[in-house]
Formats: C-alpha cells, sequence, structure tokens
C-alpha cells in the first residue's frame, strides 16, 4: 500500500529532524514546529479513533518529548493503515469548532503533507540560524534505501 511507503518517509523525515536538531541545539521555533508535528499527528489519529485528543495541536514540547512520542505514533498509524478503511468517512470538529467529514484517505494524505510542509519551516529556520538543514525529501529516503 502506498500510505505505508508515505508514513514510513514521515516517520523517517521526523526522525531526521530530530537528529539534526539534537545536533545543533535547536533553535525554538524549529522546535515548535516539530512539536506541532507531533500535536496534529495526535489530533487526527484521535479524530479517526473518535477519542479526545492526547495534547494540543500546537503543544509545547521539548526536543526529547518530541522524539520520545515518535514511536507510539508510529505503532499508531501502522494499526489505522492495516485496520481502517481508507474510505471511512470520519466526522469531526476542527480546531475552530466546525464541523467536517473526511475520507480516511484524504486524511492521511493530509498527514503526510502536512509534516512536510512544517519540515520545510523547519529547515528555513535552521538556515536562517546558519546551519544545514536535515535532507528530508522523500527521494532521498528512497535513494538511501530508508525507505
Amino acid at each position: 500500500m502506498q500510505f505505508e511507503r508515505l508514513f514510513h518517509y514521515d516517520d523517517w523525515a521526523n526522525r531526521e529532524e530530530v537528529t539534526l536538531l539534537r545536533g545543533i541545539g535547536a533553535p525554538q521555533p524549529a522546535i515548535r514546529f516539530l512539536s506541532h508535528i507531533v500535536g496534529a499527528q495526535w489530533l487526527w489519529l484521535a479524530r479517526i479513533r473518535n477519542e479526545k485528543p492526547k495534547m494540543a495541536v500546537w503543544p509545547d514540547l521539548t526536543l526529547d518529548q518530541c522524539a520520545a512520542a515518535l514511536d507510539p505514533l508510529r505503532g499508531a498509524w501502522q494499526y489505522v493503515l492495516q485496520h481502517v478503511e481508507v474510505d471511512t468517512q470520519i466526522e469531526y470538529r476542527n480546531t475552530k469548532g466546525e464541523e467536517w467529514t473526511s475520507a480516511v484517505e484524504d486524511i492521511l494524505m493530509h498527514v503526510v503533507m502536512h509534516g512536510a510542509y512544517h519540515r520545510g519551516q523547519i529547515a528555513t529556520v535552521v538556515r536562517q540560524g546558519g546551519e544545514t538543514p536535515a535532507y528530508t525529501d522523500y527521494i532521498q529516503a528512497r535513494r538511501t534505501g530508508a525507505v
């Protein structure tokens, strides 16, 4: 399934960010974006599961807390990918209180693209600090055999 590969990539890319940020002393804005990636993923999982979210969509996490969330997130997404039909419709309220219905396949695509967008913001922050950002492009993950 293509989504399994995309979520494997997303997990790899988030871990690449953690490694880089640990090595450069993690500027706070970069940690904020990584925290948001984590918080948003827990939010979407909660919506799919019809549960209360584990944390805010913009949580105030440390780099270590972000790193610690990656294993449970990987396992939770693997479960969804193996047990939830992609055409299942999920009803939820967004953070503005608006009611929406989305197919699981659209949520899955959104989660991966959302992470890539915010990793781009992390790259900008890192570059502005004079450092070289993590190379988290999908094609790099494929070229190196990470995915």
